[in-house]
């Protein structure tokens, strides 16, 4: 059997005030704000990659969870490429989700492991 070690907890320890944002909404941002920095209608950049303006505002309100084909051919048709838009995703949900990590990083978390 396995032996499990907890961690003791911070004594600092809050839970966040609110959910850390999903990867599909800072995505939508994203792709809204670049879109609407080139000054294109979702017609036209919906056209460029090769899906429907109704997909594309689906794609940039989060309420779809889009292939990584998908977001490679709306991040070509945005003048940019996936590496450059993931790591700029990746960047927002970071400074969103610092406070948090930090908290935890600092206090050791309150984590169990087992194995």
């Amino acid at each position: 059997m396995a032996e499990i070690v907890a961690f003791p907890r911070p004594s600092n320890h809050r839970p966040p005030s609110r959910p850390e944002p999903l990867w599909r909404h800072v995505l939508g941002d994203q792709l809204r704000r670049r879109r609407h920095g080139n000054e294109e209608t979702l017609s036209e950049t919906a056209a460029k990659a090769g899906v429907s303006p109704q997909y594309l505002s689906e794609v940039e309100r989060g309420l779809k969870e889009p292939s990584s084909e998908m977001i490679a051919a709306i991040a070509g048709a945005l003048d940019t490429t996936l590496i450059e838009l993931a790591s700029s995703v990746a960047d927002e949900l970071r400074a969103v989700s610092a406070p948090v990590s930090a908290a935890v990083s600092a206090g050791r978390g309150a984590l169990a492991l087992a194995a």
